[in-house]
């Protein structure tokens, strides 16, 4: 049956370093109970490896990095949904930053932002000055699987400590169904 943990094998994640990111192993002090499990990295993306790991949707957890526009000025954000829900970008998002355009972030450039791989983008280890809007759901949700900053690997953390990161602002920002 799906869970959290799915088939995989989690380790404490500040013992691998070498599974995540720089940014994010350099900011796993912020979600000092995160676990990691190395995946095949060409079933990074959420359906794949919900149905490979035998992860319940409900218990993953997408970071889209959103890009907004005011006049000359541009703001990058990080946008935290359950894998089971769509966050409303075009309005709930712009709305909240005060921007008049927004869409996803061109992923050469959030990756260079970052420095983590498309796919693998996680809000631990963020830029501090960004945003990070995270789903009520999300933070109520339990054990959720979030990227590492690398397609090769997953974090499993409390979702209730995405709140507590830099910038994390929790609101509901799923469309209604």
């Amino acid at each position: 049956m799906p869970s959290a943990e799915g088939n995989l094998t989690w380790l404490p994640a500040a013992e691998y370093p070498e599974l995540l990111a720089p940014p994010v192993a350099e900011s796993l002090g912020l979600v000092p109970g995160a676990r990691v499990a190395a995946i095949d990295a060409g079933l990074a993306d959420t359906a794949a490896f919900c149905a490979a790991y035998d992860v319940a949707p409900e218990a993953s957890a997408n970071c889209v990095v959103v890009e907004g526009r005011r006049g000359e000025v541009t703001t990058f954000a990080a946008v935290m949904v359950l894998a089971t829900d769509r966050a409303d970008i075009n309005r709930t998002v712009r709305k909240h930053l005060g921007v008049r355009k927004i869409s996803f972030a061109d992923q050469p450039e959030a990756e260079e932002l970052t420095g983590m791989q498309q796919g693998g983008i996680t809000p631990v280890g963020l830029p501090e000055e960004w945003p990070v809007l995270v789903d009520e759901q999300v933070v109520a949700a339990g054990l959720v699987v979030v990227g590492a900053g690398v397609r090769g690997a997953k974090l499993l953390l409390d979702g209730a400590d995405l709140a507590k990161l830099p910038g994390a602002e929790v609101m509901a920002l799923t469309m209604e169904s």
